[in-house]
């Protein structure tokens, strides 16, 4: 009884002084969107550890995982925060939270009152203080020494005073506060460097900047590549140490060892070992130094190649110099490559968006024989369909902006298909048989359009938000990358031509449209109706062009001389491939964009056109109905 009477003084004693784990796991959780009374909450009910979660908060190494699970990324490792215990996760599952500096300097303030004194867990804010005020010190030797002062603290809240002192954006107030200002430059938002907290506005001219040398940036840069090497983001990470890789040096080799020896993600660590080896080369004996060079073959960085080429030119061992040699043929050999596939991408990115543009003409022209000189604005109809879809998603559905695409492509399918629809009806129709009646009508058609679109919408180009989901790129490595919108309009542009050659194939209307493809009189004969195959006709191809219009939106400006830059492509392919052919459209499209983008490294842009359009008139000159002509009497006739 009196072992019982003990340990329940001891629990009434000690429940005060200590805060279960389950009960700060959900006083922390109010981090997952922290505000001001949430980090209140957690500063007094949280005891020590609430603190340390503040701190992690503050200095960006708190972030959010799977369930809302809130966690420490302090050291490259990950912690739960209300229990300390590590947390196994793979990359990419968690996401940083972040807080704005009025946020950040309420945590400063709660943790330099709450923090028992002498414990550490709070900074020093008047030493903090007085290093900030040396950056902005006439003699660049003693800002040095302050930048060296505030690596050696090794928090991140120095973070943002060192990048925007880099940025040109840190500033002394007349009465000497040191402030970060962001915005234009008449009126920048300023923010205390020390505190965090909103410091106002001001007019750039009534400031101070404080200046930096050549110098001074590689000394920054090394230090902010340091504060970055600990961010919980592996792509910050990851940047670091590449940016590290620019900024060699015995400090960069330290800062890179210990951030390796923490470091799980083997992207980063990779990174990590390419800068380590290119730092410390000189450094090493003859077996690091030849481990050093494998290590940099592995890489294609351009920096990389200089640094395999200093040690081909200044390495006194015949051996390493002969290693380093090799290394340079096969990094080269793997640049020209890479280069070489990133070149066949653009060339099939191009052939893409000039098969989406060419698709529709290719079946008018090749089942009316109508020169439409209107259908680029059919294009242009199609962009800025999208942009009146993507409006209305900003305004009423924002959650739902990155679906606005989807929307986008049958609705500019519809609006152009429609006023492809109506022209033919309305004018075209009373115009066949007679071609440049026809080309000049719908030239002019396209003017009327384009200025339809310049009443509406204005002349000035009009923005389209690229969704989330196309955003980004694929590196393929030494600066080479493969962007994903791209990626993304190349498989569009072959599941539009999917498509449509099954409905040209498998469906009633495609074989009426094939029949009078082939003998308008016999298909007349036979109780089809021409005029309703011609008006459907024309608006498929028009609605075509429109979804060509979705997709030319996330690679080019949406203005009212859109279609204008793809109409004379879309002739050379629809010529070049076989007028009503989709198989040749798609052969002429990729041969075009392809040869295009290999002859611009050598002719530049407009003579590189203008060599391909000579070899498509010498082309035509052998085999008039071009790459696959297409059968039947009348088109033979």
């Amino acid at each position: 009884m009196r072992l019982l009477l003990i340990l329940f003084a001891w629990l009434v004693l000690a429940a005060p002084s200590a805060v279960r784990a389950a009960d700060l796991a959900e006083i922390v959780a109010a981090l997952a969107k922290p505000d001001a009374q949430s980090i209140e909450t957690v500063a007094t009910e949280g005891g020590d550890q609430g603190l340390i979660v503040l701190k992690a908060l503050r200095d960006g190494t708190l972030a959010l995982g799977p369930s809302d699970r809130i966690l420490l990324t302090e050291g490259g490792s990950l912690k739960d925060a209300a229990t300390g215990d590590g947390v196994s996760l793979p990359p990419g599952s968690y996401s940083p939270i972040t807080i704005d500096a009025g946020l950040r300097g309420q945590i400063t303030a709660l943790i330099d009152k709450l923090s028992p004194k002498g414990s550490g867990g709070a900074e020093k804010p008047a030493d903090f203080a007085t290093l900030l005020r040396s950056l902005a010190a006439r003699d660049f030797s003693e800002k040095i020494a302050a930048i060296e002062k505030l690596m050696a603290l090794g928090d991140p809240v120095a973070l943002p005073s060192l990048s925007a002192m880099r940025e040109a954006a840190l500033y002394t107030t007349k009465d000497g506060k040191i402030v970060i200002g962001r915005g234009p430059a008449a009126n920048l938002v300023l923010t205390d460097a020390a505190t965090g907290a909103d410091a106002g506005a001001s007019p750039a001219s009534a400031m101070d900047v404080v200046t930096v040398n050549n110098r001074l940036r590689g000394v920054l840069d090394v230090a902010i590549a340091q504060f970055r090497l600990t961010a919980p983001d592996p792509v910050q990470r990851r940047a670091a140490a590449v940016a590290l890789l620019q900024e060699r040096s015995d400090a960069t080799v330290t800062l890179l060892r210990a951030a390796l020896a923490k470091e799980r993600d083997p992207k980063v660590r990779e990174a990590m070992e390419i800068a380590m080896a290119a730092s410390g080369y000189a450094g090493l004996d003859r077996a690091g130094k030849l481990a050093a060079l494998n290590t940099l073959g592995a890489s294609t960085d351009t920096t990389v190649m200089t640094v395999l080429r200093g040690v081909a030119s200044s390495e006194t061992d015949a051996g390493l110099r002969a290693a380093a040699e090799g290394k340079i043929k096969d990094l080269e050999q793997r640049r020209w490559l890479l280069g070489l596939a990133q070149q066949v991408f653009q060339g099939i990115s191009l052939g893409s968006v000039l098969l989406l543009a060419a698709m529709g003409l290719a079946i008018t022209f090749g089942v009316m024989g109508v020169i439409n000189m209107a259908h680029g604005e059919m294009v242009m109809i199609g962009a800025y369909t999208t942009f009146v879809v993507q409006m209305v998603f900003r305004e009423h559905f924002p959650a739902y902006l990155d679906w606005s695409m989807i929307v986008a492509i049958p609705a500019a399918f519809l609006v152009s298909g429609a006023i492809g629809v109506a022209l033919e009806r309305g004018v075209i129709r009373f115009l066949y048989g007679r071609p440049l009646e026809t080309l000049l009508m719908t030239w002019g058609v396209s003017m009327m359009l384009q200025q339809a679109v310049r009443s509406i919408f204005g002349p000035t180009n009009r923005d389209v938000q690229t969704p989330s989901w196309m955003t980004g790129a694929i590196e393929l490595g030494g600066g080479i990358a493969i962007t994903q919108n791209r990626i993304y309009i190349i498989l569009f542009g072959i599941a539009v031509l999917v498509a449509v050659i099954l409905i040209t194939r498998y469906s009633f209307f495609g074989l009426q449209m094939r029949a009078v493809t082939q003998n308008r009189g016999m298909a007349a004969a036979m109780g089809i109706r021409t005029n309703r195959v011609d008006a459907l006709t024309f608006g498929l191809g028009s609605g075509i062009a429109g979804m060509a219009g979705v997709a030319l939106s996330q690679i080019d400006n949406v203005s009212p001389n859109l279609g204008q830059s793809y109409i004379v492509d879309s002739f050379m392919v629809v010529v070049f491939g076989g007028v009503g052919n989709l198989y040749g459209t798609l052969i002429g499209a990729l041969l075009l964009g392809v040869t295009n983008k290999f002859l611009e490294p050598f002719a530049g842009a407009v003579l590189g056109k203008i060599v391909v359009l000579v070899a498509i008139i010498l082309f035509i000159q052998r085999k008039p109905r071009g790459l696959f002509a297409l059968k039947g009497r009348s088109v033979e006739a």
